[in-house]
Parts: C-alpha cells; sequence; structure tokens
C-alpha cells in the first residue's frame, strides 16, 4: 500500500509539475518578449528578496508539518494534527506580517545601496502581497503532503500558473507606458495574483473535506501545543537551514554579480541586461527537469519518515533509486540536449541567441542539479537536516567567493558567474550523495550511470548530425520540435532495450485508482 501511495502521489506532482513548467515556460515567454532582458533583469533582481522572505516566514516548517503528519496519520492523532496546524499557522501568521513591514520600509534603501539599480524598488514593492499569502499556502500543502494527499498541492500550482499567465501580459503592458521598471513591477503583480488565487484553493479544500475544526478552541490549541512546537522546531530549523542558506545565497547573487560587473567595467543597464540573460533566460531551461525529481522528493519526505521509523532501509534505498534513476533519465535527456540545440532554442524562445553561450557553459553540470533535491530530501527525511544544510553552506560559501571572483574579471563577465553556479551544482551534490551513502547505505546502479547519459548523448548528437543538411531550408521551430520527438524517440527506444522501461512497471502505475 505504501508503495501504491507513493508512486500515486509521485505521478499526480509529477503531471502538475509538467502542466506548471509548460505554463511557466509561456509566461516567460510572453514577459521577456514584452520586458526584455533589462526588464527581465530588474524582476529578478526582486525575486530572490521574495524567495529569502518566504524561507524566513516558513522557517522550514512546511518539511515539519508533512514529517509530523505522517506519523501522525497511522495513530489517527487528530489532537496532534490540529495542534500541528495551529502552531504553524500563528508562527508564519507572524512572521509574514513582520517581513511584509519591515521589507515596506527598507525597498528604497535596498535598491538603491545593494542591488546598484533604484528601479528595481518597485517590483520590490510589488512583492508584498505575496508574502502572507505564500505563508499560509505553505502551510496547506505540507498538512496534505504529510497526508500523502498530492492533488491538492498539484491543483493549487497548476491554478497559480493559470492566473500568473492570464495576467502578466495584461499587467506589464498597461505599465509598460509608466518605463520599464513599472512594467517590472507588473509583472511581479501577476505573481501575487497567482498565488492568492492558490491560496484560496487550498482554503477551500481544506474546508471541503473538514479535517480538522481549527477555529474550535483555536487558542486552547496554541496554549497546549508546546511539546508539538519543539518537535515542530527541531525538525523545521534543520531543515530551513539548507533553505535559508539557499535562499541567503540567491538574494546575494544579483549584488555580488552587479558589483562584481561593475568592476569589470560594465554600466549599470548593460549589468542588469546580462543578469536578466542569466537569471531569466539559462537558469529556468536548466530547471526544466527539475519538475520530476522535486515531485519526487515531496513524496520522498514522509514517505523516508515512515520507512526510518520502522527501520526499513531497503525501502528508503529502493525509494532513492527510483528517484535517482528517473532524475537521471529526464536530466540526462535535457543536459545533453540544451547542450546541442543552445543557440536555436534560446533564439526561439527568447529572441536571445547570443545567449546561447551561457546555456552551453552551465549545461553539462546541470544532471548534478537533477540529482540534488531528491538526496536533501532523504537526508530531511532521515533527520539528517542539519547535515544538508551544512552541505548546503560550504557550497553557497564557494559558490559566493567564485561569483565575485570570477565575474569581476573583464575577460569573464558573466560567463563567471555561470561557471560559479555550475561549480555549485557538482559541489552540494556530491557532499548529499556521500552522507546518503554512509546514512543508507545506498549503492549506485552502476548500468543506470553508464548507459543512461551515453544513451542521452547518442540521441541528441545522432538527431543532430541527421538534421543538420536541413537547417538553411525549415524554420528553427520545426527543427526544434522535429529534433526533440526524434532524439526523444530513439533515447526510449534504447532504454527500452537496455531494461529501464518495464511493462510490470507500467501496469503498476495504470492499476491505480
Amino acid at each position: 500500500m505504501q508503495t501504491r501511495t507513493f508512486i500515486k502521489g509521485t505521478i499526480i506532482l509529477i503531471a502538475a509539475g509538467l502542466a506548471t513548467r509548460i505554463l511557466g515556460f509561456i509566461n516567460r515567454i510572453v514577459t521577456a518578449n514584452i520586458l526584455g532582458a533589462e526588464g527581465i533583469g530588474l524582476y529578478n533582481m526582486a525575486f530572490p528578496t521574495l524567495l529569502l522572505i518566504i524561507t524566513l516566514t516558513q522557517l522550514g516548517l512546511p518539511v515539519a508539518i508533512s514529517k509530523l503528519t505522517a506519523e501522525a496519520v497511522p495513530k489517527k492523532d487528530t489532537r496532534k494534527m490540529k495542534q500541528i496546524l495551529v502552531i504553524s499557522l500563528t508562527v508564519t501568521g507572524v512572521l509574514s506580517v513582520l517581513f511584509t513591514i519591515l521589507l515596506v520600509w527598507s525597498a528604497s534603501f535596498f535598491a538603491e545601496y545593494f542591488v546598484t539599480d533604484e528601479r528595481a524598488l518597485y517590483s520590490l514593492l510589488a512583492i508584498t502581497p505575496i508574502i502572507p499569502a505564500a505563508a499560509v499556502s505553505a502551510v496547506l500543502r505540507g498538512y496534505f503532503q504529510g497526508k500523502q494527499n498530492m492533488k491538492p498541492t498539484a491543483m493549487s500550482q497548476v491554478i497559480e500558473q493559470i492566473v500568473r499567465i492570464s495576467l502578466v501580459a495584461v499587467c506589464t503592458n498597461a505599465l509598460l507606458p509608466y518605463g520599464l521598471e513599472f512594467a517590472a513591477a507588473g509583472a511581479m503583480l501577476s505573481v501575487a495574483a497567482g498565488e492568492g488565487a492558490s491560496l484560496l484553493y487550498l482554503m477551500r479544500r481544506f474546508t471541503y473535506d473538514k479535517p480538522l475544526p481549527l477555529r474550535r478552541r483555536f487558542f486552547h490549541s496554541l496554549k497546549s501545543g508546546g511539546p508539538v512546537f519543539q518537535d515542530l522546531m527541531t525538525v523545521a530549523l534543520p531543515a530551513t537551514g539548507s533553505r535559508l542558506v539557499g535562499s541567503v545565497t540567491l538574494f546575494m547573487e544579483p549584488i555580488i554579480i552587479a558589483h562584481s560587473l561593475a568592476l569589470a567595467g560594465y554600466a549599470t543597464a548593460a549589468a542588469t541586461a546580462q543578469y536578466g540573460e542569466l537569471s531569466g533566460f539559462v537558469i529556468p531551461l536548466l530547471l526544466l527537469p527539475t519538475f520530476i525529481t522535486h515531485s519526487f522528493s515531496v513524496s520522498l519526505v514522509p514517505a523516508v519518515s515512515e520507512a526510518a521509523a520502522a527501520k526499513d532501509y531497503g525501502m528508503i534505498q529502493r525509494r532513492l533509486r527510483q528517484t535517482l534513476r528517473t532524475g537521471l533519465i529526464a536530466g540526462s535527456f535535457c543536459a545533453c540536449f540544451l547542450f546541442v540545440f543552445a543557440r536555436p532554442i534560446m533564439d526561439v524562445m527568447y529572441d536571445s541567441p547570443e545567449s546561447a553561450y551561457l546555456l552551453q557553459i552551465m549545461a553539462p553540470f546541470s544532471l548534478f542539479l537533477y540529482m540534488q533535491g531528491p538526496l536533501q530530501a532523504v537526508l530531511q527525511g532521515l533527520n539528517l537536516a542539519r547535515t544538508a544544510m551544512f552541505n548546503t553552506l560550504s557550497g553557497a560559501i564557494i559558490k559566493m567567493s567564485l561569483l565575485f571572483l570570477f565575474t569581476s574579471q573583464p575577460a569573464l563577465g558573466i560567463s563567471g558567474a555561470a561557471l560559479a553556479i555550475a561549480v555549485n551544482m557538482v559541489l552540494v551534490t556530491l557532499l548529499h550523495f556521500r552522507v546518503v551513502t554512509k546514512a543508507a547505505g545506498l549503492i549506485l546502479e552502476g548500468k543506470a550511470v553508464l548507459f543512461i547519459p551515453a544513451a542521452a548523448a547518442c540521441s541528441v548528437f545522432g538527431i543532430n548530425a541527421l538534421l543538420t543538411p536541413f537547417e538553411q531550408t525549415h524554420p528553427q521551430i520545426i527543427q526544434l520540435t522535429t529534433a526533440t520527438a526524434g532524439a526523444g524517440l530513439i533515447f526510449a527506444i534504447l532504454l527500452w532495450t537496455a531494461g529501464f522501461f518495464k511493462w510490470s512497471y507500467w501496469r503498476k502505475i495504470s492499476s491505480m485508482r
């Protein structure tokens, strides 16, 4: 039953992740065509601030909620589940209000002296409605995930993207006549609308299911929830450490890159545009396959927690091998495809073929990124979140040092930033893997590690060689579509021949209700 629940929940999240990534890319293409690289740069200078504040308001509670709820469900301990929600909503609610006030008060100073582009002020102010909505949504998602019910999380993600894509063109075009900085803020307002719609759905779903009478004796549950608060913090604080380190790093990235490019001789507008190309065009493409491994990661935390409580390390190893093999399949293909077809991809999607070199620098290293999330989820499920935090911190320190060292060199410029981020991907993943190997006895499947990347490379390079004679006679969009379908088909056939796709696996999935 655990296997069916894990796989079914993961498939629901993968389907939702695919839908949200497709919608998200449509959203980015629309936004990029309206704002251009410089406008995207302004938008992305504010976005890391949002991620940092969300991390601080959530305090790692979604992971803790998921873990503790998963432990309470088999015991049917509704009292504890109610206390988990009451305490989490109170903590995140108070923190979200405080950080919203702090952001409004400091936005002008931060825009002028930290990101070095005063025009980022309006995008920073547009963040404020997102903070409380994201805080409450995270608590509700953690609760549903702890019950291994992934449908509410999946639907809320899809709803959020649909609202964003419906409003982004309206908001940006309406404010564009007032200046690029206002248009970038309009794009951020569409994010706020999407987050609000997602929250309304989660609240409606929670009320409809009527799992717990939250409002009844709310303050009594809060006062008597001391032990539950301690349990939450025991899991949440170490778990938030890794996220906090990652968020602080993302927060510092535009600051370090902007100042480093200035030292390298780039003007403010040019530095903002180059940062927009890297953070708004290239990195989202590299993150495309992560919706698959992220879906597994969300399901892994409660599944690993249950297995660890029962000391069933064989189950933990099977779950992780399933996840890593899937990430290896998706990541190998995408890394090869993005490297080989970088120029036409950047041209078709963003009308920015000159950014292709950044994609080619980072694509080979992105495979490590797709393994990182599942490994970290296992560490959290095994109560090794503190170790995961130190791994992430080590990578962050090296990354920020290299960002300044490389990007400030006139010969490298923004390419140096791409290299520094790539080094971080590799280092943190290897550190996580080392710990998981010791803790859970994980042994890599040699056949998968060697065959899958080789099959991906053969498929992509082979289809590229076949299509080269037609480069001058067919539109790029046709070439890319044909290349994707052709390479994907060849890759699938190779995997099927090698035994990585089995009928028994698909029958198991298709039999789920």
